[in-house]
């Protein structure tokens, strides 16, 4: 069945979606984990979206979950669980709901997926794409097998089921290094980032590490003299990379690591400035929960996570609409790829 076209008129038929200042005051406890960075003439036009959300998941037995990328209307307002790529993927195996709403990009409503074949999975933007998974296919990871015969391939997350399917393993930027050390060959394949493997490289010398040639659009825009530059406008600012960022970016920050690993960071040193070296939602996600905290400087945003609003989320519950599906034969094969990593990260701990 095609999906129904977008249609914020039809919403507007069935919901009160009219900028609301009362309903705004209603919700006032869910305002508070954002009103550092929404305004509220915003949040009085957020609220009636979330209000209709939040109702209509209890009505569809749905859960949300949401990327440390998403805005934080989403990621605070009806996000049921939030996380980076690893914890979304075990929160996808654990859930009861009959609905799972991925807020996000397409490969991990794709992940969720072939975690849960029998839930129905919906993403609110099917054109919610990600120029990482985009950069590689299956028959770019059988070249790799070929030029490196018996090196076992380490596929990170952020790619399609084709491509997860013709992996051993997958991982994420919060898991990458311990999985690549796990492994019993001399040589591992990471793909498809090219800095992520450089990075990780660095971090586990005993293995030779081989890579597929792609990049994340937000994270290889940053330059290594950029953050040298900002450091020396701004000397007393912590500055913290995601491990997507190129090698001699990571190399002149303070500290670098995955989505987690950075809120995790800057929850512990709280730093009276930090700079987050990755995408933009990521210190207003966390900015009301750090109020001693002033996040400063620059900042790529993700065209695709951006995809996902509140309005999007509404239809794709009110119709049902964004179903996700992946071929059986191949979501069997992908599937023991992400299960994999998620035994093995349980079994060391992470």
């Amino acid at each position: 069945m095609r999906d129904k076209i977008f249609s914020p008129s039809e919403l507007e038929r069935h919901y009160d979606l009219a900028p609301s200042p009362a309903l705004a005051a209603e919700m006032a406890d869910l305002y508070a984990k954002m009103d550092r960075v929404v305004s509220p003439p915003d949040w009085a036009i957020h609220a009636p979206y979330v209000a209709a959300i939040n109702k209509l998941k209890k009505e569809r037995n749905a859960v949300i979950l949401a990327h440390n990328y998403m805005t934080p209307d989403i990621y605070h307002g009806i996000a049921d669980f939030v996380g980076d790529s690893l914890q979304l993927a075990i929160k996808a195996t654990e859930v009861e709901a009959d609905v799972i709403v991925q807020c996000g990009v397409h490969f991990m409503a794709e992940t969720s997926k072939i975690l849960n074949p029998s839930k129905t999975v919906l993403i609110p933007d099917m054109e919610a794409g990600c120029s990482l998974a985009e950069s590689i296919t299956a028959e770019g990871v059988a070249k790799m097998r070929a030029q490196y015969p018996g090196a076992p391939v380490v596929t990170y997350v952020n790619t399609t089921a084709e491509v997860k399917a013709a992996s051993d393993i997958c991982c994420t930027s919060s898991n990458a290094a311990q999985i690549v050390a796990a492994m019993e060959s001399d040589t591992v394949i990471m793909t498809p980032d090219k800095y992520l493997a450089q990075n990780i490289a660095k971090q586990v010398p005993q293995k030779r590490i081989v890579w597929w040639d792609g990049a994340c659009i937000v994270h290889e825009r940053y330059t290594a003299k950029d953050i040298a530059d900002y450091r020396e406008w701004n000397p007393d600012t912590r500055i913290i990379a995601h491990p997507e960022c190129p090698p001699d970016v990571v190399a002149e920050a303070d500290f670098s690591g995955s989505t987690s690993g950075i809120l995790d960071y800057v929850h512990r040193e709280k730093p009276a400035k930090a700079m987050l070296v990755t995408e933009c939602s990521m210190a207003s996600n966390i900015a009301d929960e750090l109020p001693e905290v002033d996040f400063v400087g620059p900042c790529n945003m993700c065209p695709y996570m951006k995809k996902i609003t509140l309005e999007k989320v509404l239809w794709s519950l009110h119709t049902m609409s964004g179903a996700v599906e992946v071929e059986a034969e191949v979501a069997g094969k992908a599937r023991v790829a992400v299960q994999r990593m998620i035994d093995l990260s349980r079994d060391l701990g992470l």
